[in-house]
């Protein structure tokens, strides 16, 4: 302890004079632990010492270091306690994921703040509000430096218990024996905390209540000009779902084994009916079968890209025969307008409907900016058979959305990451509350449960209550 109290003195991390601190005291002395990460040594020895300084009673499953100073504490404290880490964004972003919390975590796990140093402990409390808004519990604190001036009540007020390295007057008792500071220095500081115990935490202004405009399904159906987008809508309101399952499977038998366990919790069920290795002409109407049995939409994912001629007999022959049993297809706007009005000449009839990709959920997708707002030109001048987008960020879209249109977003699963070959990951919450989408599309997390229909079913519900909750 005496070591790294003087080594933070020899590199002139602790002053003396007069500063304004973070709570609007003038303070005799000032500690400015950002210069530790220029001393790698050093910052390893403070993030070794905060995790001897926790009792075994401390209960954390991940940790976030308050922004900016003690991130880097953070991390080493990370390493080298093998624990997984969080970041907390001081200003968060207009773009992007939107999240104010940052890494992978769970609902109702527990999360250790670590900070350099505590005054009122508001920096603290600052950093508990997001994490607890996004469903981390945060009952502990721990950090280098206490000041000695209220930051350990506050904190307990608000349900933190707080665990520090250091007191202030210790740290200034320490640098007085080993003759770093004057009798008159250790003094004046003495004076200053026996002034200042209790310094209030100033008053925190909540941010603002990111503004709603998610109308419910149920009035969203009735703006729709396409048959199969206001069922779709309906289909949504009355199971409570905006579920669609990814059947990426490779036979038939696996296909429809899917379709029938998670036909209840789902809206639409998304296939790749090109990969399937043992089609037969029969496969349509099973398929059909199971939907009605269990009131979902077929979304055949083709992805339709050439121009409006071929697409039109790809679309009604071949030997898939698409158009014959599903509800739903989409398709890229790489060849124009044209390839709308080639899949509309066919689709229109049958009542069926088109999702456009608008977005795409790969690393490094091309499909954005221009491209995106393309796509929702051309939607807009064929909403009688355009029903909505395959999207990743609508509530980013420069003009917003119309609500007459469907988002459906893949690439979702309860923990944000990726896979080897470029896909990425973002949670129902996130897909829903954040991003402004309407449908997530879940694969690997529900078709590779041990119990697909439970899998369904959590995230079903994890779904519905991000929307519920981005309509109040």
């Amino acid at each position: 302890m005496e070591s790294l109290i003087l080594q933070l003195h020899d590199i002139a991390a602790v002053k003396f004079g007069n500063f304004k601190l973070k709570s609007g005291i003038s303070s005799p002395m000032y500690i400015d632990l950002r210069l530790a990460v220029s001393y790698p040594s050093l910052l390893r020895q403070i993030s070794h010492a905060i995790v001897a300084t926790l009792p075994p009673s401390a209960r954390y499953d991940v940790v976030c270091g308050v922004p900016y100073t003690a991130l880097p504490i953070a991390t080493c404290f990370s390493v080298s306690s093998g624990t997984p880490m969080v970041m907390r964004r001081k200003e968060v972003k207009d773009y992007g994921t939107l999240k104010a919390i940052e890494g992978a975590f769970e609902r109702n796990q527990i999360c250790l703040i670590i900070e350099d140093l505590v005054t009122s402990g508001a920096s603290v409390l600052e950093t508990a509000a997001p994490l607890r808004a996004a469903g981390l519990e945060v009952t502990d604190a721990v950090v280098m430096i206490d000041r000695e001036q209220g930051g350990r009540e506050n904190l307990a007020e608000n349900g933190i218990k707080l665990h520090s390295m250091v007191k202030l007057s210790e740290m200034v008792s320490i640098l007085k024996k080993k003759g770093k500071v004057s009798t008159e220095t250790e003094k004046m500081v003495t004076k200053f905390l026996e002034e200042n115990q209790k310094i209030p935490v100033p008053v925190l202004r909540a941010p603002p209540k990111k503004a709603r405009f998610r109308l419910p399904y149920e009035e969203r159906a009735n703006m729709v000009k396409n048959p199969t987008g206001k069922k779709l809508f309906e289909i949504m309101a009355q199971k409570q779902t905006n579920l669609c399952v990814a059947a990426d499977v490779a036979t038939v038998a696996e296909l429809l084994d899917i379709a029938d366990k998670v036909g209840p919790e789902i809206c639409m069920l998304k296939t790749h009916v090109d990969i399937l290795t043992d089609f037969t002409p029969d496969f349509g109407s099973k398929l059909r079968s199971i939907a009605e049995k269990h009131n979902f939409m077929i979304f055949e994912d083709r992805k339709f890209a050439d121009i409006g001629n071929t697409v039109t007999m790809q679309y009604e022959g071949g030997i898939y025969h698409i158009l014959e049993w599903a509800d739903i297809t989409n398709a890229h706007i790489i060849s124009g307008p044209g390839i709308v009005d080639g899949l509309k000449l066919k689709g229109s009839p049958k009542g069926r409907g088109l999702f456009l990709l608008a977005e795409m959920s790969s690393s490094g997708s091309f499909a954005k900016g221009d491209y995106t707002a393309a796509a929702v030109k051309i939607a807009e001048e064929n909403s009688d058979f355009v029903i909505g987008f395959i999207s990743v960020n609508p509530a980013s879209w420069h003009g917003g959305v119309n609500p007459s249109f469907i988002h459906a977003t893949p690439g979702v699963q309860m923990v944000i990451g990726g896979d080897a070959l470029g896909q990425q990951y973002n949670t129902p919450n996130s897909v829903i509350s954040d991003r402004g989408s309407d449908i997530i599309i879940v694969g690997r997390g529900i078709i590779k449960a041990a119990n697909p229909a439970e899998a369904a079913r959590h995230y079903r519900l994890q779904g519905w209550d991000a929307y519920l909750d981005s309509c109040k």
